[in-house]
């Protein structure tokens, strides 16, 4: 029996039914994506104790992103081929162990291979981005667009509940203390992992996939096909946003004169509110053209960023704006994954959105790394500021001429 007809008949395994791989995949997401959104916060205390500019933290950082983006692809195509399961196992070690090392660094070199290169590739194993690979082969068609929103926005709820839980651990137990308390949670994805596994003796369905297609060939016809090219383009926006706002927004928030819990709780609107608009992404992008969406989320994106640096610093603005980033933060996920599936099928859809997302951790590295330089250099982040407002009107153009059909009929003459 192939993944995808056991799928449509909802006999993945007498236990793995299509609601058990989505609650397990979507507390994957949960617990991958928390620790990582609430790392801004150690910013301040981890440089203090270690008489560090915000440059070597941010460097950090923004070497996890690059990582995370480098790995992406090759955890998605072993994936694709041998299944998700194993590697959300190995990601989530890579990941508990980065996390425990960050608490104890004490050197650049320390900071850079346990919050930049372990972390990094751990999140490239067990984040929210192979878990949607994942529903996309184990989960029937229909419940396949509504599953990618809600893998995503699991991802946001861990943003939610870690951001404040990590301010709180700081504060009763010290930072140290707080990220081995964060490894350990992590672990709890191994079990969780079971879920995905792929059913023994099956295979990709013909009608879903190209079952005969190799890794290199699915490569090349993506990368020599316009729409994924431009959809990969304007992904890099949404991953300098991103990192950018994750790593510095707190101590934005601080240097403005407001306290390290308005930080915490701006980030934590995010995660919330994000929970609904990956929600109504997902459910959009079953009825309305993924482009426009994608479009429409990058230019509200640039909107929303350039009235919030030219306000004067309160808290309302602050949650205000963390609100309105939230409906608009991972909402790109599911119709830019949805786009990759409906162009090249499921086939090899961890490996091509892995991709994609290497171009959204490249951003994520320019946002973190420029993040940090630019403050340092000037005392502001205001240029950084401007530069996102710029890249997201680029996106929101870039994302217009994508062609929503199957590359074959793309290229089929008419």
């Amino acid at each position: 029996m192939s993944i995808q007809v056991a799928a449509e008949n909802g006999a993945i395994g007498r236990w793995r039914t299509p609601a058990v791989i989505l609650v397990c995949g979507c507390l994957i997401s949960l617990l991958g994506f928390g620790p990582r959104s609430s790392l801004g916060f150690f910013l301040a205390p981890l440089s203090q104790e270690n008489h560090w500019g915000r440059d070597v933290f941010s460097i950090a950082l923004a070497l996890q992103n690059l990582m995370w983006g480098l790995g992406q692809p090759l955890a998605g195509g072993i994936a694709d081929r041998f299944g998700a399961n194993r590697v959300v196992i190995v990601g989530a070690a890579s990941y508990a162990l980065g996390l425990a090392l960050m608490a104890h660094s004490t050197s650049p070199a320390m900071l850079d291979l346990s919050a930049g290169v372990l972390i990094g590739f751990g999140l490239s194993g067990c984040s929210f981005n192979l878990v949607l690979g994942a529903f996309g082969k184990l989960l029937p068609e229909n419940w396949r667009s509504l599953a990618f929103g809600a893998g995503t926005a699991a991802g946001s709820f861990g943003q939610f509940l870690y951001s404040p839980l990590g301010v709180a651990l700081m504060d009763q137990f010290g930072w140290r203390t707080a990220l081995t308390i964060f490894a350990g949670l992590t672990l709890l994805i191994v079990p969780l992992a079971m879920a995905l596994a792929v059913p023994r003796g099956s295979a990709p369905a013909p009608a879903a996939v190209r079952p005969s297609q190799s890794f290199r060939q699915a490569l090349a016809e993506a990368f020599s096909h316009r729409s994924y090219v431009l959809l990969v383009i304007g992904f890099f926006t949404c991953g300098f946003q991103l990192a950018f706002i994750t790593v510095h927004l707190p101590s934005y928030l601080v240097d403005r004169g407001l306290s390290a819990e308005v930080g915490g709780w701006t980030l934590a609107i995010i995660g919330l509110f994000n929970i609904a608009g990956s929600l109504a992404a997902g459910y959009l992008g079953a009825r309305v053209p993924k482009r426009y969406i994608l479009s429409a989320i990058y230019f509200a994106r640039a909107a929303a960023t350039l009235v919030f640096v030219m306000l004067p610093p309160s808290v309302p603005a602050a949650l205000i704006f963390g609100a309105v980033s939230g409906l608009l933060w991972l909402s790109t996920v599911p119709p830019t994954s949805g786009l990759v599936a409906v162009m090249f099928g499921t086939r090899w859809l961890a490996m091509l959105f892995g991709f994609a997302f290497f171009s959204h951790q490249v951003g994520g590295f320019l946002g973190v790394w420029l993040g940090g330089i630019v403050f340092d250099a000037y005392g502001s982040y205001t240029p950084v500021w401007l530069l996102s407002v710029f890249f997201g009107v680029a996106s929101a153009i870039v994302n217009l001429p994508i062609v929503e059909k199957p590359v074959d009929a793309v290229a089929a003459p008419a």
